[in-house]
């Protein structure tokens, strides 16, 4: 069965309501930890997202895949700047890598109808 990103984030999206609910200090500084870093500065923000997505990939992590592609696509993100970001993720990672740079791909293909770009 293949996976699906509007799954993985809804149902990871679930667990995490339940920690702001139950340890609402840790999500706070996490949530205020990842504004500040992912803020425009020097590195704009869709770069910032970027790098985020290629960490989620060399992690293999799934949920972090799903929600920096969503990021992403809001952010207006190309398909350029997408695989060019993978092609990175995969010379520096290897075979393992490219594998969840595949994914990525797909978290793209599967999440870009069903979300639209911030418009400036």
């Amino acid at each position: 069965m293949s996976k699906s990103f509007v799954e993985i984030t809804n149902d990871v999206s679930q667990g995490l309501a339940a920690m702001r609910k139950d340890v609402p200090e840790v999500m706070k500084g996490f949530n205020d930890m990842a504004k500040s870093a992912l803020a425009d500065g020097a590195i704009d923000g869709l770069h910032k997202e970027l790098i985020a997505l290629a960490i989620g990939v060399a992690s293999r992590c799934d949920a972090c895949i799903g929600f920096h592609v969503k990021a992403l696509i809001r952010l207006g993100v190309s398909r350029e700047q997408l695989m060019e970001t993978l092609a990175v993720c995969t010379y520096m990672g290897g075979g393992p890598t490219l594998m969840y740079a595949a994914e990525a791909v797909r978290a793209y293909d599967e999440l870009m109808p069903r979300l639209k770009p911030q418009t400036a």
